[in-house]
């Protein structure tokens, strides 16, 4: 995308290279391309849970998407621009469980062959998810191979097009649409938030949401929420730079494990972020539990920090009123179990 491209006032953020970084006009765009692939979740609320958090909150149950987890959106964006000529290899993507159903059920539903580098160990739920939407699944061994080699090989072999989890303005932009629903649908209940918190890993969703709900509120403050340990994002906005987790870290937030944000989603942050917040897997297991209570939604670990993030006090005081994106519900129901009685 162009300078011209982008609506007037939007900054010109651009990344490593030279290379422009998402838009807002882009994720217009990626709404209008991908209308119909994908379901408008609701924007919940409980007052039960805004006495227990002292504050009003809003969830964007992106759990109840069609696939479980707002990936859909992204990969939905990205597969419907491979140009016609480039389609008959297919897609290659590699991911821990959301991006992978994401990309196999895109992939699916517009006709394309997907193969999937997935870590042995991956939930079994997502897993299976992903091969009932006709993907291929190639196991790895997270400790010992790389999946993002894994994946560029395979894509090399076959023809096919490399969709990336994160780090591609097209799914960064596809993510985004999350934040136009949360505008239009904030209005329409007469609300304007003080905040609203995305769970990060790579920073796909939190830059394509932020990029969406400032272009209706200019001075939203919009918050990263990631898992004690794979902070990665929060140190980066601190530093100013990309700086990767130490690889020592452990949290059940198995979607969120991410080594760095991404050359792409760094610069969008920096410039849309008020910040990163930190939780510990505590904190999200009582955030799952409180939303299965009071919301009736399940949502996974991972899904889940946001909501971790407004119920634990990590947010200033003077925010009254947050969304907060339950960005998945991709559980395995043996955890998710323990979790509840835990």
């Amino acid at each position: 995308m162009t300078s011209a491209q982008m609506k007037p006032g939007e900054p010109d953020i651009r990344a490593a290279g030279d290379e422009p970084v998402p838009t807002a006009a882009m994720v217009h765009d990626a709404a209008e391309r991908i209308a119909g692939l994908v379901r408008e979740t609701p924007l919940l609320n409980a007052p039960s849970l805004d006495r227990i958090a002292g504050r009003r909150i809003l969830v964007k149950a992106e759990s109840l998407q069609i696939t479980g987890s707002f990936k859909l959106r992204g990969a939905s964006n990205r597969i419907a621009v491979i140009p016609e000529d480039h389609r008959g290899g297919g897609v290659v993507a590699y991911s821990s469980g959301n991006h992978a159903q994401g990309v196999a059920a895109a992939a699916s539903r517009l006709g394309l062959p997907a193969i999937i580098v997935m870590p042995a160990d991956a939930p079994a739920v997502k897993l299976d998810a992903t091969r009932a939407w006709g993907a291929e699944v190639r196991p790895y061994d997270r400790q010992n191979e790389s999946r993002e080699e894994i994946g560029q090989q395979l894509a090399r072999e076959r023809g096919a097009t490399l969709v990336k989890p994160y780090d591609d303005p097209y799914i960064v932009a596809g993510q985004g649409t999350v934040g136009l629903e949360i505008a239009r649908q904030a209005a329409a209940m007469g609300i304007r938030p003080d905040a609203v918190v995305c769970s990060c890993s790579g920073g796909g969703l939190v830059s394509g949401t932020a990029l969406a709900v400032r272009d209706t509120w200019p001075d939203m403050a919009v918050y990263a929420s990631e898992p004690a340990g794979f902070d990665d994002i929060a140190r980066s906005l601190a530093a100013g730079e990309r700086v990767a987790n130490d690889g020592t870290g452990d949290s059940f937030c198995d979607a969120l494990l991410a080594p760095m944000p991404g050359e792409v989603t760094l610069p969008v942050m920096r410039h849309t972020l008020a910040g990163g917040l930190v939780v510990t897997d505590d904190d999200v297991a009582e955030a799952m539990r409180l939303a299965f209570a009071h919301l009736k939604l399940v949502i996974e670990p991972g899904g889940a920090v946001a909501l971790a993030a407004a119920l634990s006090g990590k947010l200033p005081k003077e925010v009254e009123t947050v969304v907060c994106v339950a960005s998945g519900g991709n559980v395995d129901g043996a955890l998710f179990s323990r979790i509840l009685t835990g």
